[in-house]
């Protein structure tokens, strides 16, 4: 009969803790709360408006602003906000 072993790996290195006792439960850890960074009033003041097509509503205008929000060799993501609807999208 094989003997099966279990154990928490690490992803960047050799460590191993093996696991000697079965798991009754299990405890999620709390979640950071995340602001609502877009649909804040200070946001969207003093920037910028565009040509473009609300997805929501099809108004020709939206606020925008560019953000970087992955790495640095990534495109920034430009956010846009409908002038008519307030609906908020994004584009990479």
């Amino acid at each position: 009969m094989d003997v099966v072993t279990y154990a928490f790996k690490c992803q960047s290195c050799p460590y191993k803790q093996a696991i000697k006792d079965r798991v009754e439960s299990v405890k999620y850890a709390k979640l950071k709360e995340v602001d609502d960074v877009l649909n804040d009033a200070n946001t969207w003041k003093n920037v910028d408006q565009a040509d473009t097509k609300c997805p929501k509503c099809e108004f020709e205008k939206a606020y925008f602003m560019q953000m970087q929000i992955r790495s640095a060799d990534e495109p920034s993501t430009t956010f846009y906000r409908c002038v008519s609807c307030s609906h908020n999208w994004k584009e990479n």
